[in-house]
């Protein structure tokens, strides 16, 4: 085999993205593909433990070695595992519909953010009052009977006009102050903002940290931000009329290194890890600030403020904070409330003025995003007992009203975005998320996104699956399919028994697509975590998961769920499905409300200081509640007697002939 040397420059030519690369021999092509811009999924972040980033080298060759995730047969076809990849020669490699990341995620994402607009009026009593200002004043000139300085005019001109007092002021607005007043005969803006929480005598102490000569009050804008894991989505808020006027969303440049935060936290424990994964996570949201910009016509040099909302992981990658020991036992994060800090140190390219605030934490795997969505939502305001839920790899759960709130995260696994699956797949085209199934023959009846030819399974399709399964007697309810039953559809395969959705030749990888016992396993297990959690949670304050009077659910997964077939298999409590509410992204409706109202920016500390967190990981209630929930729906029938009564008058199966397919 031709072996790496160094320094040499090759191109890498990627399809169907048709993007060309230059890079050194030897590079790993995983990482050549970040540097293009083509998005390749890699779940284990270059482990290569999880067989997600198999790429086609259709001309060139590279330095890899077979691991158990090729088989023999796509070895030879000429298939490779991205991240144990080494560029050797001039390479053309095309990228398998199935490796893809689809834009039609990002699109999915964008219809949450603007289902998370809609929800806006669920948090109530708040009035409007940026926490960012702009005060224009036309300030007296120096005169010999008036020769106070120029900061002191200033003070005492904002002082008479606006009556802001105990006013703090940026050493970089003074050093611009002497040149600005009297670049417009000492007719200024000045932009203060609020950082510091209310105190008992209802005094807040603004900050002047931008000064500008003449009117600028009617250019006036701040951004906000939900960083997730995922995804990065981003709003241009107009802070004058309390309007959205552009809003963007783009993958975080850091899913190349990891599907999940575990992953993420890893890779910043090897030399440059940090500093690659925030670079690339601030590039995604540079990226997004100049479509915004664009979008809306507005200049950079406007945009005063930032609000960013976001899990604790990615919260502290993106401030270039050591995650190290959020998965570490006792699981701590560096700090709960980080103050404001000037965006532009962090790389994001915005004004010396623009300071970014983030959302307060709760708990290492309970994150500012949590806090932002029960902001945005009201629960804090309301006396309803609540169960909120942003279910993920990581099912956050919160249980409350506006006296208290406990809440804790579940270690879900992927299973719910498509991941762990053998034919899984985010929620992009070609997805498979309805299912029926033929109660005499067997036969199912899929839907795709986008009705296209199917390509995967996505989390929602795969509960819809399972849930079919389970109601036609296909499988019992440990999840194991019914051999005795006379069709082909379910057979043998290398995970042992499958259920065959769709054939080789109707699907888009002209591969059978099926969902085996493995696939059914891992969303028992992810299901029992999170109604587990949902149970551990309830008892501790001494309630039951039937007393909840409203259900929020938030999130691209709980976006796309169907109700009833997740109470089918235990996901949920069995309550009326009136109750439950989607909010579609809470994190950004929260991080914008904030950018609209100083008391809710008070809030967001308020709800993460009332928040009580419960560690699930060593807690052995938990830990029976959730090997009690590996079951559909529930070992315990009582917890879901519509479902159960519904399992007990299942029909005789077939029996005797073979079906056909």
């Amino acid at each position: 085999m031709i072996k790496a040397s160094p320094n040499k420059k090759l191109k890498v030519h990627f399809d169907p993205d048709n993007i060309d690369i230059i890079v050194e021999e030897g590079e790993n092509l995983l990482k050549a593909a970040i540097s293009a811009g083509v998005h390749i999924t890699a779940s284990c972040g270059g482990a290569g433990t999880c067989g997600t980033c198999k790429v086609l080298i259709k001309k060139g060759e590279v330095e890899s070695t077979r691991t158990e995730k090729l088989s023999l047969d796509e070895w030879q076809q000429g298939l490779r595992q991205a991240c144990q990849s080494k560029v050797i020669t001039d390479l053309v490699v095309s990228v398998p519909v199935e490796s893809r990341l689809e834009t039609e995620v990002l699109s999915q994402e964008m219809k949450m953010v603007s289902a998370a607009g809609e929800a806006e009026a669920l948090a109530t009593g708040w009035g409007f009052n940026p926490p960012l200002s702009k005060l224009h004043l036309k300030l007296p000139q120096p005169s010999s009977k008036d020769n106070i300085s120029d900061l002191s005019r200033l003070l005492r001109g904002i002082k008479q006009r606006y009556h802001l007092s105990n006013i703090s002021v940026e050493f970089e607005v003074v050093k611009r102050l002497p040149h600005t007043l009297r670049k417009n005969n000492f007719k200024v803006t000045a932009t203060t903002l609020v950082t510091a929480i209310k105190t008992k005598l209802d005094k807040r102490r603004p900050t002047i940290i931008n000064i500008e000569p003449g009117d600028t009050s009617s250019k006036h804008y701040s951004l906000a931000f939900d960083i997730g894991t995922t995804t990065v989505c981003g709003q241009l808020l107009d802070l004058n009329r309390g309007r959205v006027l552009a809003e963007g969303v783009a993958y975080n440049g850091q899913i190349s290194y990891g599907q999940d935060v575990i992953t993420r936290i890893a890779y910043c424990q090897k030399p440059g890890g940090l500093k690659e994964l925030q670079q690339a996570v601030v590039s995604t949201i540079n990226g997004i600030i100049e479509k915004l910009l664009n979008q809306a016509k507005v200049s950079l040099k406007h945009i005063g403020h930032i609000n960013v909302a976001g899990n604790t992981t990615m919260t502290q990658i993106l401030l270039a904070l050591e995650p190290k020991y959020l998965r570490l036992a006792p699981y701590t994060p560096i700090a709960n409330f980080i103050p404001p800090v000037k965006a532009k140190t962090l790389g994001i390219k915005v004004g010396e003025q623009v300071h970014l605030f983030t959302f307060p934490s709760v708990a290492s795997y309970v994150g500012g995003d949590i806090v932002s969505g029960i902001l945005g939502s009201g629960v804090y305001q309301r006396k309803k007992l609540t169960l909120f839920a942003d279910i993920g790899t990581n099912g956050e759960i919160v249980i409350g009203n506006s006296d208290w709130m406990v809440t804790a995260s579940c270690s879900a696994g992927p299973a719910f975005e498509g991941g762990g699956i053998k034919h899984g797949m985010v929620a992009s085209s070609g997805a498979i998320e309805g299912f029926e199934i033929n109660p005499e023959n067997l036969k199912p009846v899929i839907y795709t996104i986008g009705g296209e030819k199917p390509r995967g399974i996505c989390g929602s399709g795969l509960i819809n699956i399972v849930a079919g399964l389970l109601e036609a007697g296909v499988i019992s309810q440990n999840g194991k399919f019914n051999t005795d039953l006379s069709t082909k559809r379910i057979r043998r395969g290398g995970d042992g028994y499958e259920y065959v959705l769709c054939l080789a030749g109707e699907s888009q990888t002209g591969k059978d697509i099926v969902v085996t016992e493995v696939d059914i396993d891992n969303l028992i297990r992810a299901k029992a975590a999170v109604y587990a959690g949902c149970q551990t949670l309830s008892r501790s304050v001494s309630i039951s998961c039937h007393d909840f009077e409203q259900v929020i659910i938030a999130g691209a997964f709980g976006s796309n769920i169907d109700i009833e077939r997740s109470i089918t298999i235990g996901l949920f409590p069995e309550i009326p499905a009136d109750r439950f509410i989607f909010i579609g992204n809470g994190s950004l409706l929260g991080a914008r409300l904030a950018s609209y109202s100083t008391d809710m920016l008070d809030d967001a500390r308020r709800i993460a200081r009332m928040m009580t967190n419960f560690e699930l990981s060593e807690n052995v209630d938990f830990m029976n509640n959730y090997v009690a929930a590996l079951f559909l729906p529930h070992t315990d029938g009582d917890a879901f007697p519509q479902v159960s009564q519904r399992l007990k008058k299942l029909p005789p199966r077939h029996r005797g002939k073979e079906l056909a397919f």
